[in-house]
């Protein structure tokens, strides 16, 4: 940490201005409405809205100006969260991937369970229940790897990924990281959350695929010898094959500055490994800031 903090500071990186990002007027009206069509609405970095089944899911909800346990210091959004969590629709479910600042935002947890106290459910790796319950949330799932549970008629299954987890100084890995696989409906759901690449999206996809969307994680990669635990697009693309996905969207890029790559080079970095793999740009899709996404024709 301290020799990449070093590098950073001397190279003077990364760079986090100049950049325009497209962000799409949010269809409050149909999300508010929406109970029959299966779409998925891209609110910025690793927090997707999921309508399918009569559900309504969320990723990682972050909604903060900061992904840090302080609101004032750390990385600060580039983007506002599009929409904004007080225009959400009613949520049924969320997912948590692992317990990170930029994943788990104790601010937007609160939020979500005052405007949905008692129904809304989350679904977190081991050890993580806990951290809820003294946050005076009870409506808690906790799963280890390949265990599925019913909520209604969603099927959620914790799946493996490969990262790490620590929320402060006192200890490391004490909770698990994981991706989730949801059948709502119609729809198969992959959140990838927060990984690196081999062994284990191969597993995935063929115990639980093919995926009508899976969301990729693109972003957070430089530099190589310290990002280990993220993907590059390169092996996003891979990973989409893997899991033989439909479709997949590009997540976890550009909203925080997290590592050391422009904030705008993951996607120019996907259309190119896209384009190598012979998929076009249906297959594997960068949303807009707040674009929502029609799943199926």
């Amino acid at each position: 940490m301290l020799r990449w903090q070093w590098e950073r500071r001397r190279k003077r990186r990364p760079d986090t201005g100049g950049f325009q990002w497209r962000v799409a007027r949010p269809e409050l009206a149909f999300l508010a409405a929406n109970r029959r069509v299966a779409c998925a609405t891209w609110i910025g970095h690793a927090t997707v809205l999921v309508q399918a089944g009569g559900f309504n899911l969320l990723t990682d909800p972050q909604f903060s100006e900061r992904a840090s346990p302080a609101q004032w210091a750390g990385p600060r959004r580039t983007v506002p969260p599009t929409p904004s969590l007080d225009a959400l629709p009613a949520i049924d479910a969320v997912l948590i991937s692992h317990d990170h600042y930029d994943s788990l935002d104790a601010a937007s947890v609160r939020a979500l369970h005052r405007r949905n106290p008692g129904t809304i459910r989350f679904f977190v790796p081991l050890g993580l229940k806990r951290w809820f319950r003294r946050r005076g949330i009870t409506t808690v799932t906790e799963l280890d790897w390949w265990e599925s549970r019913r909520f209604d008629t969603l099927e959620v299954t914790c799946v493996p990924a490969r990262h790490w987890s620590q929320r402060g100084p006192p200890g490391r890995n004490r909770t698990l990281w994981a991706g989730w696989a949801v059948r709502a409906g119609n729809l198969r759901f992959l959140f990838a959350g927060d990984s690196a690449y081999p062994g284990h999206f191969r597993e995935i996809g063929a115990r639980l695929g093919p995926f009508d969307l899976a969301a990729l994680p693109i972003g957070a990669y430089e530099p190589r010898w310290f990002m280990t635990h993220h993907m590059t697009p390169e092996e996003a693309v891979a990973a989409h094959r893997d899991l033989r996905a439909r479709q997949s969207m590009a997540i976890h890029w550009g909203t925080f500055a997290l590592s050391d790559e422009p904030l705008d080079e993951p996607p120019r970095r996907l259309d190119r490994a896209r384009r190598r793999a012979g998929l076009d740009g249906r297959a594997f899709m960068v949303p807009d800031f707040g674009q929502t996404l029609r799943l199926f024709p």
